[in-house]
């Protein structure tokens, strides 16, 4: 079981010197208040000792509803928005074969997802290309009347069972919501559907090892056991005995915290692999929810090397220094392919010839990093030995983990989002909602 290692020293040359051991006291006061739940949210923590209180009997249900639909099925929609899409996105794409939709070989179903946008065009193409297949549903919502979701649902809802009838179709359908209440819960009540619940002490961004991100993995055919196992890992080597010099998540919220200190606003999570590239996105939705808030926040952004090297790169390397990077690096690929020799060698490559292309891509990764630091960048980079299910988990309860103890650091409650609502009172009285008529009259007269 090798760990994830983070090393934050072309960070630290960009700090005043002892400024980063001035803070440890403090960070690991912040940990403790985070252990002792005695801090801002503290009703929000449910997500702190997961990974070690989910037993065999609750992965072996979600396991075995998982089998049941994939047997039934081709093909698996995920409803859901938020942080009930992004972390079972982000590992589906992470530990699949990069064109796995195009294989014949394929043993799980194909999972595909809807109630993440509000595009005609989108949920228009996912029921024509699903009307001559075998689908199910898994539906993820606390409440069942978030607006995104609930529109996609209630329009596959309806596909499907004038597809198979609604009989059948209760039998393909899976709702992950609340144990009591909301509209969803109710619904599966009344139609039968099989159900696992969303813990309330969990936020959506907290999410993924719940029964949220497990059951989409699951049906995916990854091994969500070994996915616990490495979040499990981390939990233990993050905790609150282990001392901050030992502590990645005490070190990486350390870190970035000085760095916005000193006019660093941006943090950008950089990979030099496409796998990782929705792990992004579920990183950015965790920071950006937990810390922009109160007129605070770093603002969390993504690249894709070297891809963006062709277009962003030019700002990374030479635009406002407002900005710092962290970089994961796969230490191992899954595969190995070598560069051969070409007789005419028009290209000018034939010095590359015998190497594999992931030791070209550690190149370039090194030589991004160096140029960025030389450029007035600073670099954190964290390394994972591969891209597997134990590897993934480690570094999902690491950004958790570290997210929270440096919301704590910024002053704010990291669990909450209360701006979330905001272009929804709008959005409800453009469309006239009942009960918003005034408010609808008030924002045409003034836009209109």
């Amino acid at each position: 079981m090798e760990p994830i290692k983070l090393n934050i020293t072309q960070a630290l040359n960009f700090l005043p010197e002892g400024e980063f051991d001035k803070q440890r006291d403090t960070a690991l006061e912040r940990l403790i208040l985070l252990h002792e739940k005695t801090g801002p949210g503290n009703d929000y923590l449910g997500w702190l000792n997961l990974p070690s209180d989910i037993n065999d009997k609750q992965t072996g249900e979600i396991i075995a509803a998982a089998n049941e639909l994939r047997n039934e099925v081709d093909v698996v929609v995920v409803v859901g928005i938020g942080g009930s899409y992004l972390g079972a996105k982000a590992i589906i794409e992470a530990l699949n074969h990069s064109f796995y939709q195009l294989l014949t070989t394929r043993k799980a179903p194909l999972i595909m997802f809807a109630g993440q946008n509000l595009s005609q065009d989108y949920l228009a193409d996912l029921l024509e290309v699903i009307d001559d297949k075998n689908y199910g549903i898994v539906v993820i919502s606390k409440s069942g009347t978030t607006t995104e979701p609930a529109l996609a649902f209630r329009m596959l809802k309806n596909h499907l069972e004038s597809k198979i009838g609604k009989k059948q179709a209760g039998k393909r359908i899976i709702a992950v919501t609340d144990e009591k209440k909301g509209a969803l819960k109710q619904l599966a009540n009344e139609e039968g559907y099989k159900t696992f619940v969303i813990p309330d002490d969990i936020g959506g961004r907290y999410s993924v090892l719940t029964p949220v991100g497990l059951l989409p993995v699951a049906l995916a055919g990854i091994s969500i056991k070994d996915l616990i196992e490495g979040a499990r890992f981390m939990e233990k080597i993050t905790g609150q005995d282990t001392i901050p010099e030992n502590n990645p998540a005490v070190q990486y919220s350390i870190i970035r915290n000085l760095l916005y200190r000193h006019g660093r606003k941006i943090e950008i999570l950089v990979n030099f692999n496409p796998k990782l590239h929705f792990f992004a996105e579920w990183w950015k939705q965790l920071f950006g929810e937990s810390e922009g808030k109160e007129g605070k926040g770093i603002y969390p952004s993504s690249v894709d090397f070297t891809t963006d090297l062709h277009s962003l790169g030019q700002y990374i390397q030479e635009g406002e220094r407002i900005l710092f990077e962290t970089v994961v690096s796969v230490t191992q690929p899954d595969k190995q392919i070598n560069i051969p020799h070409d007789k005419t060698n028009l290209d000018k490559l034939n010095y590359l010839a015998g190497k594999s292309l992931d030791e070209v891509n550690k190149m370039a990764e090194l030589g991004t990093m160096l140029a960025h630091v030389d450029g007035g960048v600073p670099n954190i980079h964290i390394e994972i030995p591969s891209l597997n299910e134990f590897c993934l988990g480690q570094l999902i309860y690491f950004f958790e983990k570290a997210c929270a103890i440096s919301g704590y650091l910024l002053g704010i409650n990291p669990f909450n989002q209360p701006g979330v609502e905001a272009y929804k009172k709008n959005m409800f009285a453009l469309l006239s909602k009942p009960g918003l008529e005034q408010e609808s009259a008030r924002i045409r007269k003034n836009i209109f």
